[in-house]
């Protein structure tokens, strides 16, 4: 179950990618892109209904569980503020001493929540919603600050899929995070094989764009190792400046723009994995 996922969440994210210049896209379209990147994945798309039933039915439990979590911890609090209230009144350093351990215990439980709801699951990222919910005006998905985006997309990624399988191409993914960090942001799993970097307004864009070339090259100098042979990886990526108020939408449509044209002098040098 949880590679057939896998395999639809990179055959979902090459769809998407290529319907993007299409002015208009009918669930015929679509379903037609997507069954025919299904074949090139080798996927049985016939047993579609039972894999989309249990994919609905592990999302709708997380929800649950979530759900159910965080009921939980708004009891533990509104208990936890009623003590403390009346220790106060009642001047009781031994009842206040044991609420401070519960809220210890409250924002433990709180910090493994948000890291359930703003995680990717593989990499252990950020996705999408933290990316909404740290830098977007929730209205209308403008910033509200300013910086430098950056995306980056990984070179070659379906070949590294299609020579050496999934697996492998899930520890690259789990490899480009792990380097990404050495930028010392956040990174954001955006897509398949995307991620997006979040530079503060003031770094330069000099001072960005040095940073991610001197990791390109650490990157692109080692060599992987997958069963008996080895390969190299290597990413694209393309920044751009936003200010307060600029649409999410527009912003990576620039530094797509910007991402499209390092990614053919890249390929110039480095032609394969």
């Amino acid at each position: 179950m949880e590679k057939n996922k896998r395999v639809l969440e990179i055959v979902s994210n090459e769809t998407k990618n290529s319907i993007e210049q299409i002015p208009v896209v009918t669930p015929t379209i679509y379903a037609s892109i997507f069954s025919e990147f299904a074949k090139k994945s080798n996927i049985d798309i016939e047993d579609e209904s039972d894999l989309s039933k249990e994919i609905v039915s592990n999302e709708c439990n997380k929800l649950t569980t979530l759900q159910n979590e965080t009921s939980k911890n708004v009891q533990t609090l509104s208990e936890s503020t009623n003590k403390a209230i009346d220790a106060i009144r009642n001047k009781d350093d031994k009842i206040l001493n044991q609420v401070f351990k519960e809220t210890q215990a409250l924002r433990h439980e709180i910090e493994k929540l948000k890291e359930s709801v703003y995680k990717d699951e593989l990499t252990h990222a950020y996705n999408r919603k933290w990316l909404h919910d740290t830098y977007l005006d929730e209205t209308d998905n403008s910033f509200t600050q300013n910086g430098i985006l950056a995306i980056i997309d990984l070179n070659y990624f379906k070949q590294i899929n299609d020579t050496h399988g999934h697996i492998i191409g899930d520890k690259v993914l789990i490899f480009i995070t792990n380097g990404l960090k050495k930028i010392k942001l956040p990174v954001i799993r955006y897509g398949g094989d995307e991620f997006i970097l979040i530079f503060k307004d003031d770094v330069s864009k000099e001072k960005a764009l040095s940073l991610l070339n001197k990791l390109r090259e650490e990157i692109i100098s080692k060599k992987l190792k997958a069963h008996n042979d080895t390969f190299r990886v290597s990413f694209s990526f393309g920044i751009t400046q936003f200010k307060e108020h600029d649409e999410l939408a527009q912003v990576i449509e620039k530094a797509d723009k910007n991402m499209y044209n390092d990614k053919i002098e890249i390929k110039k040098r480095v032609t394969g994995i």
